[in-house]
């Protein structure tokens, strides 16, 4: 992800609850307690800590400068040693075959896994850290942030630091979560169980099962987005501009069941993804074409957790990328970002009432039937 220029990528999170008293002394302490430190010993495998945006090298944050308006921007660093598997087996298996030329006719398992231990550590000794750099912008008033990074494995090592450092809850954000949606819609949503998206196509699924909503949420916005040629009129906003462009990925069933189906070229109008929607599956993510006035974004919208890939802001943005003042740019990046995600947070909410209304079932259902079918 790039906050400070080029396309973003993140994942996104909410912080429920009130900060500390004097937040802004208890973040600079924080901050700077946990900042990045090399590793110090040839043993160990991996370090973490926080970094400047502006200057990864930069770990004692001089002058506050992660702090810009109401929004808080650093970097999370992650060094990590990795000893190919491969060179850990052939050091294992020349290790074993020297001590059987001495006469030694067997190895028992502990023996091997001595060795196997004694080997890793030596390899550990002589790798060099790889240095990823992941970026942060949390909204202090918002009570939102993102992370640059979809993997699990690398945001459960950021949600670990987070904690440690700040000790404040961090959870990971999707617009159907019932916290966070109007009490009505919260108590209808907790209670469905089974979808009747397209029940007549076969499609089915818990609803309470996350990722359920989301899918069903992109393939009724493809549905929108053709019905009026790419207008969308949303209460209380006006028309927004939805076009899906050059990729989608559709899917059906769970693990070793499920069954995909991708779609690429300039436009997404491929019969094959509407013959997939027949047979049941949904869309698992799409490229997305946002204009909103006279702005436009693009990016690929992953639905199972409503992550944002290669997000590319508006282009009378990335032209003043390289004006002097850096703190207005990342200020104006950060306002482009948060309306892109409130847009499309609105646009699920109006979704979400239709899917929750009556008129689902006697007006969406039988529109999206006839649209599919074409």
């Amino acid at each position: 992800m790039g906050l400070l220029k080029g396309t973003l990528t993140f994942s996104r999170y909410r912080l429920p609850g009130d900060l500390p008293g004097r937040f802004h002394d208890f973040i600079d302490r924080q901050i700077k307690k946990h900042a990045f430190q090399e590793l110090s010993v040839a043993s160990e495998e991996k370090s973490s800590g926080w970094t400047s945006l502006e200057n990864i090298l930069d770990t004692r944050f001089e002058q506050a400068n992660y702090a810009t308006g109401d929004y808080l921007a650093f970097s999370c660093r992650m060094d990590r040693k990795i000893i190919p598997p491969s060179l850990l087996k052939l050091r294992l298996l020349e290790a074993e075959k020297k001590i059987l030329s001495r006469s030694r006719k067997y190895i028992s398992k502990d023996q091997r896994d001595e060795i196997k231990e004694r080997i890793r550590l030596e390899l550990l000794s002589q790798a060099h850290p790889i240095p990823s750099f992941y970026d942060v912008c949390w909204s202090l008033s918002a009570k939102w942030l993102i992370f640059s990074s979809l993997s699990p494995k690398v945001q459960e090592e950021f949600e670990g630091l987070f904690k440690k450092t700040f000790d404040l809850p961090l959870l990971p954000f999707v617009p159907w979560d019932v916290k966070y949606i109007d009490r009505p819609l919260a108590e209808q949503v907790a209670s469905l169980k089974g979808g009747a998206f397209l029940a007549a196509q076969g499609s089915s699924g818990d609803l309470s099962d996350p990722g359920v909503l989301g899918r069903e949420f992109l393939t009724w916005l493809w549905f929108k987005s053709e019905e009026r040629g790419g207008a969308v009129m949303v209460p209380g906003i006006g028309d927004l501009e939805i076009i899906f462009a050059r990729r989608l990925v559709l899917e059906s069933g769970d693990g070793e069941y499920a069954e995909s189906v991708l779609c690429q070229g300039l436009h997404s109008d491929l019969k094959e993804g509407k013959a997939a929607i027949r047979e049941g599956k949904k869309i698992k993510e799409a490229r997305i074409q946002l204009g909103k006035g006279t702005d436009q974004w693009e990016f690929t919208l992953k639905a199972d957790r409503f992550q944002f890939q290669s997000l590319k802001l508006p282009a009378s943005m990335n032209m003043g990328e390289e004006t002097d003042d850096k703190e207005g740019r990342l200020l104006e990046r950060i306002y482009l970002i948060e309306t892109a995600l409130k847009t499309m947070d609105q646009l699920f909410s109006f979704f979400l009432g239709r899917r929750l209304s009556p008129q689902w079932s006697t007006e969406d259902i039988p529109r999206i039937k006839k649209w599919v079918q074409k």
